[in-house]
């Protein structure tokens, strides 16, 4: 190659091959246009600064460092979206399997009516009422303060704590808590 060749000179002969090069290893075409468009810009910058004694052994040495740095950050990224997609996968096939095994028998079962019941003797009696009041007779927080003369916050923490209780309590069943409790 000379070194007074234009970059017209350079980039009609030398394209095709340098698109070839980087497409072998990139396997996509706009990547590998990319790549050698700028991989020329970069050679020409080099050329006109100077120094330059193989203009060739340049141009290949930037198309294989552009095409690494393309294929690094590609597995970069294909590896990112594998674990989001593995932690997406394993997400739904725990919520696929929880679904199927909620039996919709066991919502109001004894042994779950049971547990509640024997849950909610064991709160202090003034949570035990709010919480019966709020979910059971579905009233309003401002409403049971009202008539319990306690404050919102009050009602809002045995509430709280009922639903804490009853979690703790239905751990074994938790879909099913949050179907009975927690969307009322």
């Amino acid at each position: 190659m000379k070194h007074d060749i234009s970059f017209n000179e350079i980039y009609q002969q030398y394209y095709k091959k340098s698109f070839l090069f980087v497409k072998s290893y990139t396997n996509d075409a706009d990547a590998a246009e990319d790549i050698v468009s700028d991989s020329f810009i970069n050679l020409w910058s080099a050329i006109k600064k100077g120094n330059v004694q193989n203009p060739l052994a340049l141009l290949l040495s930037i198309l294989r460092n552009e095409s690494l740095n393309y294929l690094k950050h590609l597995k970069v990224k294909r590896t990112a979206m594998e674990s989001i997609s593995s932690k997406l996968s394993r997400d739904l096939d725990y919520r696929i399997l929880s679904l199927q095994a909620c039996d919709p028998e066991e919502i109001y079962s004894s042994e779950i009516t049971e547990i509640v019941t024997r849950t909610l003797l064991s709160l202090p009696e003034q949570t035990r009422r709010v919480f019966e009041m709020s979910r059971y007779e579905s009233r309003p927080v401002k409403e049971i303060a009202e008539e319990l003369s306690i404050s919102t916050k009050a009602v809002e923490y045995h509430i709280t704590k009922s639903l804490k209780a009853l979690r703790l309590a239905l751990d074994d069943y938790l879909p099913l808590f949050y179907f009975l409790f927690l969307f009322n």
